[in-house]
This record gives structure tokens, sequence and C-alpha cells, in this order.
């Protein structure tokens, strides 16, 4: 079981009282079969004790006899490869290495349920690989595990089922890409919100005075103001803004910024070779629709510039307007997705085998 939602939700609180260190304070929790716990960074050791000392501590509260340790003691020890750390008192470790005694003693018990939290994003991409391998491990055996993180990879490769805790309450609960789906619109949701809370219209803005701006927005396809569209459809951005004198030639330049305010598209009315001649003062509105753009789910906002398409001087740009979230079911691992073609072959033979393409 993997538990996901936003900070504070009561993801580790939920764990804990799981393993008993806090009691509900409604309802009641059952659990059966044996528990280990790896919940916080050196929960469970004795400061003052070595990492050999402590191993046994450790064993003893997941239930192991001192005999099963000395059975186990050099697994545990070259599971967590801490060296010569092994014999120091526990004071002196880092994080990593709480984490590297912890984690080893935990999963060499072989609980039948065993609770993990965040603690291990603490540990190295080696001993985390090596903790992803253990855990795979034990999901073979039928060993059962809740398990609290924020990297979704994780949670899509490991965990069955998934339960997104929000602000306390259960927010959903189901199989794991779907959970993953409502987790991304969730936070979506979430995020839009505070930003619209904080009433910020735009995150830099520069003008010269020669033109005014006065509003924008996203529109959907019937041409209504919209703040959340689906993945895939047209983003359709509109702006309104005012010449207070004649212009001979403009150009703009509009772009759709993801959550870091970075340029996921960016279209310049000169490179589609577009002419705006000859305006004459009053009040103006620039549409474009950016067709198909198959942006990632998330938070983005709109970039918007007007230049002297002759001097390239500048007389209006704003960045991070009107924000807005795309939702959708893909959860692709870049600002944009699009298809791709696959071909696999091998040459260790005389002769090219192709053996996949997609």
């Amino acid at each position: 079981l993997g538990i996901i939602g936003p900070n504070g939700s009561g993801k580790t609180t939920l764990l804990k009282m799981m393993n008993g260190i806090f009691w509900p304070d409604k309802g009641k929790i059952t659990i059966s079969g044996k528990t280990g716990a790896l919940i916080a960074v050196g929960s469970g050791f004795h400061l003052m004790l070595t990492g050999r000392e402590n191993i046994y501590i450790n064993g003893a509260i997941l239930g192991l006899s001192k005999k099963e340790v000395n059975e186990k003691i050099d697994e545990i020890i070259e599971f967590a490869d801490i060296g010569e750390f092994i014999d120091y008192p526990v004071k002196f470790y880092s994080s990593g290495m709480f984490i590297r005694l912890g984690f080893s003693v935990a999963v060499t018990a072989e609980p039948e349920i065993l609770l993990i939290d965040e603690v291990l994003a603490v540990g190295d991409l080696a001993f985390q690989n090596k903790s992803f391998q253990r855990l795979g491990q034990l999901k073979e055996k039928s060993n059962a595990a809740v398990f609290v993180s924020h990297n979704l990879n994780h949670i899509r490769n490991l965990c069955d089922k998934v339960m997104i805790l929000n602000r306390g309450k259960q927010f959903f609960y189901g199989d794991t890409q779907e959970a993953i789906i409502e987790y991304y619109k969730l936070i979506g949701e979430e995020k839009l919100l505070k930003i619209k809370e904080k009433g910020i219209s735009y995150f830099e803005h520069f003008s010269s005075g020669d033109i005014l701006f006065h509003n924008s927005g996203i529109f959907d396809n019937n041409e209504s103001q919209v703040d959340t569209i689906a993945k895939g459809e047209d983003i359709v951005c509109y702006f309104d803004f005012e010449l207070k004198d004649y212009k001979e030639e403009l150009f703009f330049a509009v772009g759709i910024l993801d959550e870091n305010r970075k340029n996921s598209i960016l279209q310049y009315s000169h490179d589609n070779n577009l002419r705006f001649c000859q305006l004459s003062k009053g009040k103006y509105r620039l549409v474009v629709r950016f067709e198909n753009p198959n942006l990632s789910p998330g938070i983005y906002s709109s970039s918007f510039a007007i230049r002297d398409k002759k001097t390239g001087a500048t007389y209006e740009r704003i960045i991070g307007l009107n924000p807005f979230s795309i939702r959708g079911e893909i959860i692709p691992r870049a600002t944009i997705h699009t298809n791709s073609q696959w071909k696999l072959s091998n040459f260790s033979e005389k002769k090219k085998t192709l053996i996949c393409e997609h």
C-alpha cells in the first residue's frame, strides 16, 4: 500500500499510529502480524551505543531473539555497508548511515508488515537501488508494506494500491495508476488555488509607456474563459492592450511557461510570417491558439511581449500571466510529451538482427 499526499496531510502521523507511537483520537487500529518500521531517522537507536549494539536492540524491538540476531548479524552488517563505523557510537553517524543501519535491520528481520516513511530518500542512489530491490523480494514473499513517499516512480513500481491523504482525510483509495492521476489533479488544483489566493496577476512586467496592457486569459474551444484545460487540447490565449499613438509595424512574442517560468512553447509572429502594420491609436485584442501542444499535466502561465518590427525595441513585456492548470491521464516525465518510434537491434552477430520495433 502506497500513501501519498501533500505535505501536512497526515501521512507520517498515520504510520506512527500504525506503529503504536500515537493513539488514534477516534476509532481503532487493528494489525495482524509482526511489524517493522522505518519512520524517522535514528528512531529506536541509543546514541551512546555502537551500531553493532543497536542491531541487537532493534532486533529485540522487532521481536527477534538474541540467537536469531546472531544468525542474521553478518547479513545485516553487509547490507548496511557502513564499514568500520559499525563499532562506533551511532551519535557520530550521518543521517544516511542511520538509514542504512535501520533499514538493514528492518528488512533482514523480514517482518510480516513493514512500515516505511520517506526516510529512504536520505540514502545515496546505490543504497536506494539496493533497498528497493530488497522491498521487491519481500513483496514476492507476500510480506505486506505500507510505503509513504513523494517519489511517484517508486510508488508506481512498488505499490498495488494507493491511498491519497489530504488534510487528515482519505481523499482517494484504489488502483496505483488511477491514484497517481488523481494526485496530480489534486496538487494542480491546490497550487492553482494558492496562486489565486495570493492575488498575483503576473510575475514580471516591463513597459515603455507607449502601449498599455489591459487584460489576458485562457479560452476553451467555445471561447469561454477557463483556468483548467484537458491535456492535448488547444491552448487559446488572449491579450488586450491599447496603443497610445500610431505604430508603423509591430511583432508579438507569446509563450506558455511551466511552473518555474521557463518557456515550454514560444511563438514569434514574425516566425509565422505575420505582419501587423499601420496600427492606429486604439484598443486591440490578440488571440493566439497553440494547437495540440500536448503539455504534461501541471501548472502553467503565459508570457506576452510587443516589440517594434524595425528596431526590435520592446514596448511591453509581461511574464507569468493568468496561471492555469492542465489535467490529464497520461503522466509523462517531461514538460512536453510527444509520440516516438523505438527500434532495438542486436549487433553481436555478423549480421544485424532486429529484436523489436515499436
